[in-house]
């Protein structure tokens, strides 16, 4: 019943005080004004203006509506400069589901330029969604999946943004320090500390141990990067990470890397999205810029 037009007639009405300049500032015939809005009047059962004389007068609820258009019009014109925004691929959220524990760290470094390129785009990192993010992204509650274990499903794409080397972290004193590569029986005695994940989506398990038919003497799980870290610095365990992520804290924690078998396991982090959205121009710039920072 009642429509954008009825509210931009009561405004030019306010403004202009007659008819046929109302009917003129907004480019329509005074006779279609005239009909629109008697016809609203006949909807609402109620008048909305008078004639007194050759002037127009509101009623109480022309004046009411008078109030509602001078709320409503203002947030309508936003609303559809921002839809433009959308369609344009200038505007939006972008919802990343995190599936790998260390890569947040790397994400921040993405992250940071990424919302100074486009400040009409706002970023919501979902990690819940740790292992269970094809589910997400299927079912539109992410946009953007980053894993290292990328799986192809219809209607998905994944691209690979950088590649890395899983490695074993160990302490300065550990006495494997010196060594350049460890073998999975010398896992044998040891505690191996990893994220709380399934076992079967760990690469030092699936890659190194599994094929060797070989376990670890312990296996203990910690949650924080920080924290497992500080484990193995001080002599708890040994754990395996990306090398670039221990890069980073090995200076002031003096610890060492070495390869898992004479080849390492070698990974790559992969960005996924929907098909359909790959080319919407926020979420492919996200995956652009993520290639160039690398680790």
């Amino acid at each position: 019943m009642l429509e954008r037009i009825h509210l931009k007639i009561l405004c030019e009405l306010k403004r202009t005080g007659s008819v046929t300049a109302a009917a003129g500032a907004l480019c329509v015939t005074q006779s279609a004004l005239s009909h629109s809005m008697r016809k609203l009047e006949l909807q609402a059962g109620t008048e909305i203006w008078v004639r007194e004389g050759r002037s127009l007068r509101l009623t109480q609820a022309g004046d009411y509506l008078y109030a509602v258009a001078q709320r409503l019009l203002p947030q309508l014109v936003l609303a559809e400069e921002q839809l433009l925004q959308f369609a344009q691929g200038q505007r939006g959220t972008l919802r990343i589901g995190m599936e790998c524990h260390p890569c947040y760290q790397w994400l921040l470094k993405v992250v940071s330029p990424y919302l100074a390129d486009w400040p009409l785009v706002d970023v919501d990192v979902k990690q819940k969604f740790q292992f269970g993010g094809l589910g997400a992204l299927l079912g539109h509650e992410i946009d953007l999946l980053v894993t290292p274990d990328p799986m192809l499903r219809p209607g998905l794409r994944f691209e690979p943004v950088f590649g890395y080397e899983q490695v074993l972290v160990v302490h300065k004193d550990h006495r494997w320090a010196s060594q350049e590569e460890v073998r999975p029986e010398q896992l044998a005695e040891e505690t191996l500390i990893t994220y709380p994940v399934p076992v079967d989506r760990l690469d030092i398990y699936t890659m190194f141990l599994a094929p060797a038919n070989c376990v670890p003497g312990k296996h203990k799980t910690i949650e924080t990067t920080d924290i497992m870290l500080q484990m193995v610095a001080s002599g708890r365990g040994v754990a395996a990470l990306p090398k670039w992520l221990v890069t980073d804290y090995a200076p002031q924690l003096q610890l060492r890397t070495l390869r898992l078998g004479p080849g390492g396991i070698q990974k790559h982090i992969h960005l996924g999205a929907r098909e359909a959205d790959w080319n919407v121009d926020f979420l492919h710039a996200f995956v652009a810029l993520a290639r160039t920072t690398g680790q």
